[in-house]
Order: C-alpha cells, then structure tokens, then sequence
C-alpha cells in the first residue's frame, strides 16, 4: 500500500472514473481480505491507501502524517475501533471524513455516537457506495451527483488474502482456547466471512460468540470453527 504521501489533500481533483483523486486514506482494519478490498477501491477511485492493522499502528501513523479519510474497523485486535473515532472526531484539526467500519449489525449506530461522520457495512455493495460516502462527507460538499460514478458491483480481492487471514486465526486458535482472544477470534472471523460472504463460517463465529456470552463449553463451537479455518486453508478459494 501506497506510503508516500506527507500531506493530506484538502478534496478531490478527480473526474468521473477516478473521483477520489488527491484524497489520501487510512484503512484501520486486521484483516488482509478487507483491507485489500479497500485498497482495490481507493486504486479504482485514485485515492491514495495506508493500512494500519491495529490502534497502535494506527496512531504511529497518526505522528506522521494526517489523512484526508479514515476508516476504521470497529473491532482490532488492542481494543475497539470506537476509540480512535472518539479521539479524532475530537482532534484539531479534524480529519476531513472519519468513517466506521464493521459487518455487525450495531456498527452504524456506534460509530456515529462515538464522532464518525458516516459508515461502511462489510462487505461494501459497490464501489460507487464506498466513493459516495466519502464524497457526500467532504467539507467541500460534494455528493455522488456531482460525479458520474459507474454502477460497479462488489469487489472480490484476490482469494489468497483471504487464506492469509484463515492463517492468522488458526494461529490464534492454536495458541489460546479460551478468554479474551476467543472474542477477538469470533469477532475477526466474523467480519472476515461476511467480507467474503462466507456464510458458515460466518455461523460458526457467531456461534463461538454466543457461546462465549453465555458462558457455555466451548470444545464444540471451537472445534467448529477450527474445522472450517483449516478446511479454508486447503481450498484454492475462500468459497
């Protein structure tokens, strides 16, 4: 992802095919699926893309430049999303477009509470849906009307980045069995599916997560979920 850019743009110089052109973007978001969907619409949408996969990466970033728009997945594996929108949404001066992002139902709500000036569902619909929101949030005004944007469906990023996060929960599954990083797998997993709308293992995470808040055994769900985890590592495609 592009690491280059000091300085933020203060809007867009694009046209109708590259409507983000001068925008730079912070992505704060674990997974490689998500994050390189996000980076093949800022590429399409000629916005410039840093990624950071946690708050602390992000906020080492944060020292060094500020972006034009950040995007920031709700659930990270050092604390929630929520937090770093509620810091920045306060900060001056004020990032142009701070957007949440998660494939939980709550996610809108939270985000704006916490300062976020708008919201991404996982997956994103279209790349039309992704430069409207930023566009219809700029200072300047402008809304998806003053660009011809293309009707483009979903994008599919490459399958591979999505067994590099198959890879890392397995990891986490083989190093912890039970606590907190079981609701950190749960929740990545689960953004992770619906990303690549995957829908059982999308299922097997939920059920993780409700066993978990029920306080049930969790031998049966973690199997479950193993399960899937190591037969998405085998397979050339994540569906």
């Amino acid at each position: 992802m592009d690491d280059t850019d000091p300085i933020a743009q203060p809007g867009p110089q694009g046209d109708s095919g590259r409507p983000l052109l001068g925008l730079t973007v912070l992505a704060v978001e674990d997974s490689t699926y998500a994050a390189e969907a996000l980076r093949l619409m800022c590429l399409r949408s000629g916005a410039r893309i840093r990624r950071a996969d946690c708050l602390k990466s992000a906020r080492k970033h944060l020292q060094v430049y500020q972006p034009t728009v950040l995007i920031a997945d709700l659930g990270l594996p050092d604390g929630s999303g929520l937090h770093l929108i509620e810091e920045l949404a306060a900060a001056s001066p004020r990032i142009s477009v701070i957007l949440g992002l998660s494939g939980d139902s709550f996610g809108e709500e939270t985000a704006i509470a916490a300062g976020a000036d708008g919201f991404l569902a996982k997956p994103i619909p279209s790349l039309a849906r992704f430069q409207a929101e930023i566009l219809g949030h700029l200072p300047i005004a402008l809304t998806a009307s003053d660009f011809d944007l293309p009707e483009v469906g979903p994008i599919h990023p490459d399958p591979l980045a999505y067994r590099d996060d198959m890879a890392h929960a397995a990891d986490l599954l083989s190093d912890s069995e039970q606590g907190k990083m079981l609701d950190y797998v749960a929740q990545f997993l689960r953004g992770v599916a619906r990303s690549a709308e995957d829908t059982a293992l999308v299922e097997a995470a939920n059920g993780l997560a409700q066993a978990r808040a029920q306080g049930a055994p969790l031998a049966s769900a973690t199997a479950r979920i193993a399960g899937l985890v190591q037969q998405r590592l085998r397979e050339a495609r994540p569906l």
